[in-house]
């Protein structure tokens, strides 16, 4: 396993040309931590991997290989418990946040109605997910079909697809929002904006709070990632 700061000890990385894709540092193939071969479903994805490693110094920053990590989480940590990541994000659906609206003020009930209806119309008529929505604070319990339309949706995805796809989900706090963005119907600006619009009015009438603007900004980071992925993955 590399560790930060370690040497570079290759000249060339490449992409293989056929299947299965991946990287070679020489005439070495890249393999995860893990010690599993580093076969990507792309050649574009390929590309973008060889590109992060040749464009290391002498010593390897780990930090800037951002599509090396993702794919390495792919292989190591997301296809071994496959099962209990879907389930995991499926459970997402049964506290979206599209779901839980305000009571007040008139202006924020508007917004998160014109906002997320769409997409929930959207998530019932393509997904097969029918939410249903309240408004305050008190839970919903959600139809059981519902969410196994979720569940059923999310094990589509691919383990390099699931790894954009849990940020998504996680950082939205909606299962609907993650799917249209892993589906890619939303970019990550529009996700991020819908899954804000409560913290956006707030930021409107109080002004914006410097640390809950550095974690949207960490959050738009990790998004734009995931986004990366979903595009190579889809090249």
């Amino acid at each position: 396993m590399l560790k930060p700061g370690a040497k570079r000890f290759y000249k060339q990385a490449m992409a293989t040309s056929e299947p299965p894709f991946g990287v070679r540092l020489d005439d070495r193939p890249v393999r995860t931590p893990g010690g599993k071969p580093q076969y990507v479903p792309t050649q574009a994805l390929a590309l973008a991997l060889a590109a992060e490693w040749q464009a290391q110094g002498d010593q390897l920053d780990l930090s800037t290989m951002v599509l090396t990590k993702a794919v390495n989480t792919a292989i190591d940590r997301i296809e071994p418990r496959r099962a209990g990541v879907v389930e995991e994000l499926s459970r997402f659906a049964g506290s979206d946040l599209l779901c839980y609206r305000a009571t007040s003020p008139r202006e924020l009930v508007e917004r998160q109605s014109k906002a997320w209806d769409p997409w929930l119309v959207w998530a019932s008529r393509e997904l097969g997910v029918k939410l249903q929505t309240a408004t305050g604070v008190v839970h919903v319990e959600q139809p059981l079909e519902a969410i196994e339309a979720t569940r059923q949706a999310i094990d589509r995805f691919d383990m390099f697809a699931l790894t954009a796809l849990h940020p998504a989900i996680t950082i939205s706090g909606s299962a609907v929002l993650g799917l249209a963005f892993g589906m890619r119907r939303l970019g990550p600006d529009e996700l991020l904006a819908l899954s804000r619009i409560d913290e956006d009015y707030q930021a409107e009438r109080w002004g914006v709070d410097e640390e809950a603007a550095a974690i949207r900004s960490n959050r738009l980071a990790d998004l734009t990632r995931a986004s990366r992925l979903l595009e190579l993955l889809n090249t």
